[in-house]
């Protein structure tokens, strides 16, 4: 006997990566995806440009055209709206622009902007004419950036040595935006790059949250920030707020350098899948 039966659909959360390609896997769009589908949300893409790289370093980058990039934000947003975004990669002042645009056209929200201007192996992946774009109408848009130290010393213009300075760093850049009216985001200076700590700053709504992290001695760290920003997203995505969403995202990233994967010649990529093969 044939009985009609009601097919329930399930509503998952849905994160989008704006970034570029990684062929080597590592980092990019293709670390963001293996983060989002391991943390149980659903992961759509937006490529800004395409490089040729591996764990040794970035060989060549192809950036995709304003139209093409207009064309992915419209197939994405008019379909399957995102419940937060990743913001990675973005090479040059065409894209940034456009990015912008798209993102007030469609009125996303949740936005974590990962500032990429040089990668793990020191390749530089932001051109000059692009990082005052980024900086006076991409980040003002966010709703958190995560710079390592390097990029957080750029944005303060503040050379950071040790805690103290990650904290007038953090200061200096939300004072920067605390004049603009177009946005205010939290700031999130990673210390990776410490030769102190590995442990991370939050600057929210003028409150310093520390995040204690045992450092991993792991040489293989390719695409840890890409990582991190779009574990951040993913929970986000979940419901969590920003602050428990960077707790969970950080315990995340921990466990997946502790997987120490030992792949490459170079700084090897992490273990993105080990919440699912655990």
């Amino acid at each position: 006997m044939n009985k009609d039966k009601t097919i329930e659909k399930k509503k998952i959360p849905c994160a989008l990566t704006i970034a570029g390609s990684d062929c080597s896997g590592g980092a990019g769009i293709q670390a963001d995806i293996k983060t989002m589908l391991s943390l149980g949300v659903y992961a759509s893409s937006i490529i800004t440009s395409l490089t040729a790289q591996n764990t040794l370093g970035v060989r060549d980058i192809f950036n995709l055209t304003r139209h093409f990039l207009n064309e992915q934000f419209d197939a994405v947003f008019t379909d399957i709206y995102p419940d937060a975004v990743k913001i990675g990669m973005v090479s040059n002042k065409e894209i940034v622009e456009g990015i912008v645009e798209n993102l007030k056209k469609y009125k996303a929200k949740k936005i974590v902007v990962d500032p990429v201007m040089v990668s793990t192996s020191g390749s530089v992946l932001l051109q000059e004419d692009a990082i005052s774009i980024l900086v006076n109408e991409l980040i003002p848009l966010a709703t958190v950036i995560t710079p390592n130290i390097p990029e957080a010393s750029k944005l303060s213009g503040l050379e950071i040595k040790n805690r103290e300075d990650m904290i007038k760093a953090a200061y200096l850049i939300d004072e920067n935006y605390s004049k603009k009216s177009n946005g205010r985001p939290a700031i999130l200076i990673k210390g990776g790059h410490s030769i102190e700590d590995a442990n991370d700053l939050l600057l929210y709504n003028g409150e310093l949250t520390w995040f204690e992290n045992e450092r991993i001695h792991n040489d293989n760290t390719h695409g840890t920030g890409c990582t991190l920003s779009s574990a951040i997203a993913s929970y986000l995505s979940l419901g969590y707020d920003l602050k428990e969403a960077i707790k969970h995202a950080k315990e995340y990233i921990t466990n997946a350098l502790k997987c120490d994967f030992d792949l490459g010649a170079g700084s090897g990529p992490l273990n993105h899948a080990w919440k699912i093969t655990a």
